[in-house]
C-alpha cells in the first residue's frame, strides 16, 4: 500500500486546523482572545455627520417581560448595544461593557439588545460573570440604529443625536471613551 504523500498530509492537517478553528468551542476563545487584542477606543460621529434620532418609539422587553420605551429615556445619555451569545467580537467586548456599566449605571441609560432568548443570555451572563441588563426588541429600532452586523454600539446624547455609531468590538471601557461618556453626562 501507498503512504500518502507530503503534500496530501499537508492539506489534511489544513482542513483539520479550519476545522477546529472554525466549529469547535477552542476556536471561539482564539477569535475572542484576538478580537481582545485588536480593540480600540471608539470614535465620536463628527458633529456635521451626528443623526438625531427620528423615532423615540422603539419598544423593547425585559428578562420579567416588561415592556419599556426608548421614549421613557429621551433627554437621558443612551447606551445601546446589541449582541448575541454566539458572537465572538460580542463576548469579547462585554468586560469592557461590564465595567463602564458598573461605573455608569446610575448616570446613563444602558440596554443590552439581544437576538437570543432571554434563558440562554442570562446563562451566558451567569457563566462570564456579568450583571448587564438585556432585553429584546419588541419593534423595530430608529432608522439610525439598524445594523445587519453585531455588535453594533450606538451613543445617544441628551439631545437625542446618534454621537458613537461603532460596528464590531471595541474598548469601551477606555479612558478616552470615559472621557466622552463624561462630557456628554455633563451637558
Amino acid at each position: 500500500m501507498k503512504t500518502p504523500s507530503k503534500k496530501i498530509l499537508q492539506n489534511v492537517a489544513f482542513i483539520l486546523f479550519i476545522v477546529l478553528f472554525l466549529f469547535t468551542p477552542l476556536g471561539t476563545f482564539v477569535k475572542i482572545q484576538l478580537n481582545r487584542l485588536i480593540v480600540f477606543s471608539p470614535k465620536t460621529i463628527a458633529v456635521q455627520d451626528q443623526k438625531e434620532l427620528s423615532s423615540y418609539q422603539w419598544k423593547l422587553v425585559d428578562a420579567k417581560g416588561e415592556i419599556i420605551s426608548l421614549q421613557q429615556h429621551k433627554g437621558k445619555v443612551i447606551f445601546i448595544n446589541f449582541w448575541a451569545t454566539w458572537c465572538p467580537p460580542c463576548i469579547a467586548e462585554m468586560p469592557s461593557m461590564q465595567k463602564l456599566y458598573d461605573d455608569y449605571e446610575n448616570k446613563a441609560v444602558f440596554l443590552f439588545v439581544t437576538t437570543d432568548s432571554f434563558q440562554k443570555a442570562n446563562q451566558f451572563l451567569i457563566k462570564e460573570e456579568l450583571s448587564l441588563p438585556i432585553y429584546q426588541s419588541a419593534s423595530n429600532p430608529p432608522l439610525e440604529m439598524q445594523s445587519q452586523t453585531i455588535p453594533a454600539t450606538y451613543l445617544i446624547d441628551k439631545e437625542g443625536n446618534v454621537v458613537v455609531a461603532k460596528i464590531g468590538a471595541a474598548d469601551w471601557n477606555s479612558d478616552s471613551f470615559r472621557k466622552k461618556l463624561d462630557n456628554y453626562l455633563l451637558e
